[in-house]
């Protein structure tokens, strides 16, 4: 199962790469655990600076952007299948 956190302190950009991802994960029927993290403390854990930000499987995938609907589904399709 895919772990994924989305980080971000709650601005419209991170909803909407939460809302994307959530979406996306849906699309392709991905087994997977889906987490906002908010607390700035947790966020530069993971040596993030500018929000939003994806975490997959505790790799930081994506960082300041969220990138479209294609992107994501490559980028979680690579991840569910390594």
């Amino acid at each position: 199962m895919l772990q994924l956190k989305i980080l971000g302190t709650g601005c419209p950009k991170c909803e909407k790469l939460a809302s994307a991802v959530t979406d996306v994960a849906h699309d392709l029927n991905l087994e997977c655990d889906i987490e906002k993290v908010t607390d700035i403390n947790e966020i530069i854990k993971y040596g993030v600076m500018m929000t939003p930000a994806l975490v997959v499987d505790g790799q930081v995938k994506v960082v300041g952007n969220v990138p479209s609907s294609d992107e994501l589904k490559s980028l979680l399709t690579a991840a569910a299948s390594a």
